[in-house]
């Protein structure tokens, strides 16, 4: 009976999520709708490899990167918001983690500021002391990466650039390094 309750739950949730973030045919979503509840670090699995969706953004200093730059580095792409708690929360983390495997990972911030908040953006990495690129997010990114419904979601990527892993939520610094040990290990 409580599985039973928790699938209805899900699907019942998932319905008003889908409706909340679709134009009036039901067909895109919209723009900006984000939500920024934090999902305790609901893992998105998956067995194959699945090359991530190259895509070419603006850097917080003007520059133009592609995700394709970072070939043969593992590669953390965080979507984020200056204005999202949980996305805050979690920036300690990757300042860490991109201090410690700085030789062999690069995490990439996609920030999904709206054009109201954008402004906020560099000052925020300044006061978060941000060592690693921050680009400016589209809806084609979005797209791409499954029309993400949820901030903070990551991606974790391979020296191939293959998605290996992905979360929606909040992630813990040790399920990060547990994955980045894991796949130095089995390149090396």
């Amino acid at each position: 009976m409580k599985n039973v309750i928790i699938i209805f739950l899900s699907i019942f949730i998932g319905v008003i999520i889908y409706w909340q973030l679709t134009d009036a045919k039901g067909a895109q979503p919209k723009e900006n709708s984000i939500i920024t509840e934090p999902v305790q670090g609901s893992e998105i699995t998956n067995d194959d490899e699945i090359p991530a969706p190259d895509f070419m953004l603006t850097s917080t200093d003007g520059k133009q990167i592609k995700l394709s730059d970072y070939k043969g580095k593992i590669v953390i792409l965080d979507f984020w918001a200056t204005w999202c708690a949980p996305c805050r929360k979690g920036i300690p983390d990757l300042v860490e983690i991109q201090k410690e495997y700085k030789d062999n990972v690069v995490i990439v911030g996609i920030s999904l500021d709206k054009q109201s908040t954008k402004n906020f953006v560099i000052p925020f990495m300044k006061e978060f002391g941000i060592n690693y690129p921050v680009v400016y997010g589209n809806g084609k990114v979005v797209a791409d990466y499954g029309y993400i419904q949820a901030i903070p979601t990551s991606f974790i990527i391979d020296r191939k650039g293959n998605i290996v892993d992905g979360f929606v939520g909040l992630v813990t610094k040790d399920a990060y390094t547990n994955r980045i040990i894991s796949l130095l290990e089995r390149e090396s």
